[in-house]
């Protein structure tokens, strides 16, 4: 598609209607939730994801559900590497138009106690759930500012405000996703665009069950471990990566016009609000 048929994109009835979202980590978990939550609610949506056989996917589930082909584009984007970035942002924006919504949700967990950790592992996990959404949103914010309108949701964790064990690197990054994203809140408010967090705990990702797979389990999650220096979860359960997309819908949504620099925790109380 040309930039010259962007008009042409039909935008279904919904509550983001003739709106332009770009998502990042789309092609799995909590980012491919966020996308199909967008795409049914009428958005167009750019996917992105370095994992190209997790857009095929969510191509195909969502050609499968009879949604428009039109409305969703999907670019292979590795966001560590601002290189990449740059190029799938001036395509998005070329295909559908300015970008109204941002939803970083591209991360990899680490696991490991520090002193064990190698440079490059230490190196990466930042590179991915730091780096790369201070890149999406460098590209994309200018945008908005100019327009003067705008919403942005990094995907943080609760990991960010409470230490876990063996989780040093992970936690380390997205405090600073955390932080980043508050100043960023800041700077961009003046120019009426809003920037949040949404910080979920325990979720029934493929992430998770790879923590599931070195020794924790669903059920010492839900009842934490003192040996673990760890609180369960007080609502029982583990999150579903539909639960957190509709609380990045929320704060993505004009419901939410006078909601910024907040920090939503999405963990069953797991951290006790801290």
């Amino acid at each position: 598609m040309q930039s010259h048929e962007v008009n042409e994109v039909k935008a279904s009835a919904g509550e983001f209607a003739s709106r332009h979202a770009l998502v990042t980590g789309a092609g799995s978990g909590i980012g491919a939730e966020v996308a199909m939550a967008l795409l049914g609610q009428g958005a167009a949506v750019s996917a992105l994801d370095i994992d190209d056989a997790g857009l095929k996917q969510l191509e195909q589930r969502w050609r499968a559900g009879g949604g428009d082909a039109a409305r969703l584009r999907t670019w292979r984007t590795d966001v560590a590497d601002a290189v990449s970035v740059g190029q799938a942002v001036s395509q998005a924006q070329k295909a559908l138009g300015p970008i109204d919504r941002l939803a970083c949700v591209a991360g990899v967990l680490q696991m490991g106690n520090i002193v064990d950790l190698s440079d490059e592992q230490w190196s990466r996990v930042f590179a991915v759930n730091a780096t790369g959404p201070f890149h999406v949103c460098r590209a994309v914010a200018p945008g908005m500012m100019e327009r003067g309108r705008g919403a942005i949701v990094n995907v943080s964790s609760n990991a960010a405000t409470t230490p876990r064990m063996g989780m040093g690197a992970y936690a380390a990054s997205k405090a600073a996703l955390t932080q980043m994203t508050r100043c960023l809140a800041l700077e961009l408010a003046p120019h009426g665009v809003r920037c949040n967090i949404v910080s979920p705990g325990s979720t029934d990702t493929e992430m998770q069950r790879a923590m599931w797979r070195q020794g924790s389990s669903r059920e010492t999650v839900i009842q934490g471990s003192l040996e673990g220096n760890r609180l369960g979860i007080p609502l029982r359960k583990i999150a579903t990566p539909q639960e957190v997309a509709e609380s990045v819908l929320f704060l993505l949504s004009d419901r939410a016009s006078h909601i910024t620099l907040h920090d939503l925790r999405v963990d069953g109380g797991a951290t006790l609000d801290q």
